[in-house]
């Protein structure tokens, strides 16, 4: 009974850190303010959640397939037939995810002095759960290996929209105003809007999509726009809501990590982490002269974040999330490909 009570009280919390974080001119408030909020009590004041406690994974699903619907709802006609010239930066993400992967290797493994298997994985610029489930089959250390990948997508989802704000001369994110939500939405388009989130996680995993739980959502939502059946519009109560629950359940990741395990995790991945984005910008830069793309949009395309974050600094941009998102699902593809063909030959090194 304990575990729904907190759980309410850790979303009140994390609302409230949302709001301030809005207050303060942070890019993405209601998704970093509450990430903030809740790592930190996951990790100084750990003693005050019940045994045992972990942020429901239900939640979490349900909230990350509304993010899905609304990436979906802004896919066109026009998005299809960009695929062919998108060949291009395809062709570099692959290539992004040789060398990044193989810059984390040298990190985590002679600055952090990990064992080979977890410096392997930890290294993974994508497939986050691929990462965990392939690396500990290995042999990883668990507890690094889930830290290393998890600050990987925590940091890139605060550094980018601060980064950007700070390059851009302003503040991104719903703290500007910038929203694909849509003012007085009937409570009444409630069930079709759930009814179409239910129909994508369950394509989704049918069909065994990757981030299935953002992707089928999302491909849901696109099928019903292109085809004019029902365009999805999503009131901006909502919108805001699924951030706070995927910026609280990110946080709450680092449960049961003491600060010290933290902070030494922390500087490798900003050594990890930069580099990687300093990467994407060389990237970026050279899509950006090559085929003409703006250079903001490829930078997220290529930062190495979670599909469903990035998706969310590309709606603050008011990019076209599903041009940002079909990059970063490529992204996972190449890496958890890639380390599904090297895993027997690793074996015999690591």
């Amino acid at each position: 009974m304990l575990h729904p009570v907190t759980t309410s009280l850790l979303l009140c919390l994390c609302a409230l850190g949302g709001v301030a974080a809005q207050w303060a001119g942070l890019p993405l408030p209601f998704l970093i303010g509450p990430l903030l909020i809740s790592a930190a009590i996951a990790t100084i004041a750990p003693r005050h959640l019940p045994e045992g406690y972990a942020f429901p994974a239900w939640l979490r699903l349900t909230f990350i397939a509304v993010i899905g619907l609304i990436i979906g709802a802004q896919v066109t006609a026009d998005l299809f037939h960009a695929l062919p010239r998108l060949a291009a930066s395809f062709s570099a993400m692959a290539l992004f995810v040789i060398l990044a992967h193989g810059f984390n290797y040298v990190v985590f493994r002679r600055l952090g002095g990990y064992d080979r298997p977890t410096a392997f994985y930890s290294a993974s610029p994508g497939g986050l759960f691929e990462a965990l489930a392939m690396g500990e089959e290995a042999g990883a250390d668990p507890a690094r290996l889930t830290l290393q990948q998890f600050l990987r997508v925590i940091l890139v989802v605060t550094l980018m929209p601060i980064g950007l704000s700070l390059w851009i001369g302003a503040p991104i994110g719903s703290s500007t105003g910038m929203t694909f939500a849509r003012d007085g939405v009937p409570w009444s388009s409630l069930p079709l809007i759930a009814l179409a989130g239910l129909a994508g996680i369950v394509a989704g995993r049918i069909l065994r999509l990757p981030a299935r739980q953002l992707t089928g959502p999302m491909a849901v939502a696109a099928a019903l726009s292109v085809s004019d059946i029902y365009h999805i519009d999503m009131p901006q109560w909502l919108v805001n809501v699924a951030q706070i629950v995927v910026g609280t359940a990110l946080g709450m990741r680092f449960t049961g990590l003491g600060p010290a395990v933290i902070l030494r995790g922390a500087r490798l991945s900003l050594i990890s982490v930069g580099g990687m984005l300093l990467m994407a910008a060389v990237f970026a830069e050279a899509l950006h002269l090559f085929m003409g793309e703006p250079f903001d949009v490829m930078l997220i395309s290529f930062a190495p974040g979670g599909v469903t974050e990035m998706a969310l600094v590309a709606l603050s941009l008011q990019a076209n999330p599903a041009l940002v998102t079909l990059h970063h699902i490529w992204r996972i593809l190449v890496t958890v490909i890639g380390m599904s063909l090297m895993g027997r030959l690793l074996r015999r090194f690591l």
